[in-house]
């Protein structure tokens, strides 16, 4: 945050912060199901963060949208973000099954880039989820080697 503009997210970066660690606390849940019937973990590691305000100003400024609280949080979907890195495919589509069919969550929008890759190469699966507080959740779903390349890449294209 800077000193002479006020938060971008209104105050509300505690209950996103909250919102974040309910969800976690959901995908560890299920990772330790998951562990206890294949015999295996699915997840290799997990990133997670409430998106910086300077990230955030940036994003809008280049998106052409107003630097406001309400842009902040419902124009831009991944204020809050997820990445969830697993050793084999089939994991990947099972949270991301799990996280579909809860209750609390809204799935939102889903982008397979996985069979759809992009034109780079890039593969990845992403959902865009609505927690019951209302936050917007942006969760990568990839294995370990999609992480790599996607780490690989962005290296190249940022240096």
């Amino acid at each position: 945050m800077t000193d002479d503009k006020p938060d971008i997210y209104g105050g509300q970066r505690p209950q996103m912060e909250h919102a974040l660690e309910q969800l976690l606390a959901k995908v560890e849940d299920l990772r330790q199901r998951m562990t206890d019937e294949l015999g295996l973990d699915p997840i290799e590691h997990i990133l997670a963060r409430v998106k910086s305000d300077e990230s955030m100003r940036e994003k809008l400024r280049r998106r052409g949208l107003p630097q406001t609280t309400e842009a902040a949080l419902t124009q831009m979907h991944d204020a809050i973000g997820v990445r969830i890195v697993c050793g084999f495919l089939s994991d990947v589509y099972a949270l991301r099954d799990h996280l579909a069919s809860d209750p609390a969550l809204e799935v939102v929008e889903e982008k397979d880039y996985i069979r759809n890759a992009k034109p780079n190469g890039y593969r990845s699966y992403h959902m865009i989820l609505c927690t019951q507080e209302g936050f917007f959740v942006e969760v990568q779903l990839r294995t370990i080697s999609m992480d790599t390349w996607a780490a690989l890449e962005h290296h190249l294209q940022y240096k």
